[in-house]
């Protein structure tokens, strides 16, 4: 009777420690999940539930797998290859488990982005249906999915569909445009305009027909120039946000700021006139007005995160999409420049 009690007692948290959200520890490429051991479990059935190899386990923990576990053990589950996915879709004897992140002081979404694989931000905002680019601290994102087989991991009950990945197919469909309406237009003008050139039959029609390829190829090179994404960029006019700065303006005192600047790559704002930065002062959701000192030019940036503390970043004032740099006219290299924002 007294066994039967205590089971029925633990039991229950059991089923509640399987059931609490999974939350990422750690730094890539070596993430990993807490897990602490319950009664009867052992490397083989925590393997099952996390779908990881002891023997790949035992090892992460700096543990013989011969020593076995004990009761309330702290251990840590590796995320690898094999249980861990933020692209494509599961097997079909596999479910996915979301993989949450909780956002602490001073993280913005770009800076937990990055530190997760690499995600594209765009990816990290439709997971967790996030409009803007400010999130609250305490706020639980999910980051990945743990990949369980269903017929063994108590974990299955948990799973949840990840939504389709529309943004990593996206990205090369915008890389594609341009060059193939440039292919388009080369063979037709060529072909079209060199049918008559066979014509070489006559002497006298050697001459107007020989100075019309000139012509055809001179009215080409437009249609070659780059610029149909730099054009366009003109048009913005600083980009969308202007309107926002122009309100946090009046609302706030500025702060102006000079010194060195630098590019990053970013999908937006090369259709939408939508231009992203990295500041380490200005919170971020902030507007800053950027001016180029070459080029005289100026863009609208919303702030995203910090710069990242590393060796690359050493002297820089702010970082700014390529997008917002191909409208300032500086192209890719380092640059001076003046900066204007609110508190």
């Amino acid at each position: 009777m007294k066994r039967l009690l205590i089971l029925l007692f633990c039991f229950p948290l059991l089923s509640l420690a399987q059931n609490r959200p999974l939350t990422v520890q750690g730094v890539s490429p070596h993430l990993y999940i807490i897990h602490t051991v319950q009664a009867k479990e052992n490397y083989y059935s925590i393997g099952r539930m996390y779908n990881i190899s002891p023997r790949e386990m035992a090892p992460f923990n700096n543990l013989k797998l011969e020593t076995g576990l004990t009761l309330n053990q702290v251990i840590k589950v590796p995320l690898t290859t094999v249980n861990f996915l933020q692209d494509g879709n599961a097997a079909a004897d596999e479910v996915l488990v979301p993989v949450h992140h909780i956002i602490q002081d001073k993280e913005g979404l770009y800076r937990i982005a990055v530190s997760y694989n690499k995600l594209p931000i765009e990816t990290l905002k439709r997971w967790n249906n996030i409009k803007g680019d400010a999130v609250p601290n305490g706020t639980s994102l999910v980051i990945g999915y743990l990949k369980v087989k269903t017929a063994l991991s108590p974990l299955a009950n948990m799973a949840k569909s990840k939504p389709a990945d529309i943004i990593v197919k996206d990205q090369p469909v915008f890389k594609k445009e341009v060059p193939v309406v440039v292919k388009e237009k080369e063979p037709v003008a060529v072909m079209k305009k060199e049918l008559p050139i066979p014509l070489k039959e006559k002497e006298a029609v050697i001459v107007p027909v020989k100075k019309n390829p000139p012509v055809v190829v001179k009215k080409m090179v437009p249609a070659e120039q780059p610029a149909t994404i730099a054009s366009t960029g003109k048009t913005f006019n600083g980009g969308i946000f202007k309107t926002v700065y122009d309100k946090q303006e009046k609302k706030n005192a500025g702060i102006n700021e000079t010194g060195g600047a630098a590019v990053f790559k970013s999908n937006s704002g090369w259709q939408d006139g939508k231009y992203y930065c990295l500041h380490n002062a200005a919170s971020p959701g902030t507007i800053i007005k950027i001016t180029s000192t070459v080029s005289g030019k100026t863009i609208y940036a919303k702030v995203l995160d910090v710069i990242p503390d590393i060796k690359q970043n050493n002297g820089l004032l702010i970082r700014i999409s390529n997008a917002a740099a191909q409208e300032l006219g500086v192209g890719d290299a380092r640059f001076d420049c003046t900066l204007s924002y609110s508190k």
